[in-house]
């Protein structure tokens, strides 16, 4: 969960990655792309037609201690359109969450202790590919948190900027969560680091729901520990020339409060983002200085 990401709920802009995309291309008025200079190369996408046929979506649920709620999220999430798929990965859970999971319909998976979300995220990932025919796209992640219950069916609208390829991640923006105590200041440091390394501002950095295609995840991948794995995914996708967008989903989970533990884990959340920013502009500047060597000889 990110406790963090309580900003009002308005749309925002990714980044053009290809020709094949129309400058401002837009899904009714949620969203909108926009042109990115001199992208960087990739794989050119299936035929748009055989993509709305064939695509399907896995919805990976990463969960720790879930099991009051886990069932609802595991219904809702099975009620998205193209959803085939949804599995929960149980990051070492001391509670049934993986039983409660299972009972509800997910294929489950489980961690014998807590790795963290990444990695709960790459297994999810990673058995969904497993699952995967040789002989159909690969199908869409669709990553959710496990304390959504009846509102994770509002991820929906998450689906349709990816298979229509309008984008290559689709960004949830949360309305404001009742009980949330906190100042943003997590958020509003996120938000200026994507920036300066990106050209992106997002409204909701933080946000955990988000779908987008296999290549773009493998693009991200190995995805920055702890609560930097938003922060750092946004960055290595934009910065590769992916495309991002922010769509609004009516969305309710668990926040954190103003309590000890609600301040302790915006604490963990500070020290994650500044980690996995400062490895990425690390990255962007010796990408840099490796450029200038390269023109020099």
């Amino acid at each position: 969960m990110n406790a963090d990401k309580n900003s009002q709920g308005s749309s925002s802009t990714g980044r053009q990655a290809d020709a094949e995309r129309p400058s401002g291309a837009r899904i009714g008025s949620a969203y909108a792309t926009s042109s990115v200079p001199n992208p960087v190369a990739r794989t050119p996408r299936p035929e748009r037609t055989d993509r709305t046929h064939r695509q399907r979506v896995a919805v990976v649920i990463p969960a720790k201690d879930e099991s009051r709620r886990i069932a609802a999220t595991v219904r809702a999430a099975k009620a998205i359109p193209h959803v085939d798929l949804v599995l929960v990965v149980d990051d070492g859970s001391d509670d049934n969450t993986q039983d409660v999971a299972r009972d509800a319909g997910a294929v489950v998976v489980r961690h014998s202790h807590n790795r963290g979300k990444a990695a709960a995220m790459e297994t999810g990932a990673a058995v969904v590919a497993m699952r995967d025919a040789a002989d159909r796209a690969p199908r869409l992640l669709l990553f959710i948190d496990g304390d959504l219950a009846e509102t994770a069916v509002n991820t929906a609208p998450l689906v349709a900027p990816v298979l229509d390829g309008v984008a290559d991640v689709a960004i949830a923006l949360l309305p404001p969560q009742v009980g949330a105590g906190g100042r943003g200041i997590v958020v509003g440091a996120a938000r200026r680091a994507i920036h300066s390394l990106t050209g992106w501002t997002p409204t909701q950095p933080l946000s955990g729901m988000r779908c987008l295609t296999r290549q773009a995840f493998e693009a991200a991948t190995p995805l920055a520990r702890g609560w930097g794995v938003e922060a750092g995914m946004t960055i290595d996708l934009l910065r590769q020339g992916y495309v991002a967008v922010e769509v609004p989903c009516d969305l309710r989970h668990r926040p954190s409060g103003t309590d000890f533990r609600g301040q302790m884990h915006r604490a963990a959340q500070y020290r994650d983002v500044q980690l996995a920013v400062a490895a990425r502009r690390t990255k962007a500047v010796a990408g840099r200085v490796s450029g200038k060597k390269s023109v020099t000889r």
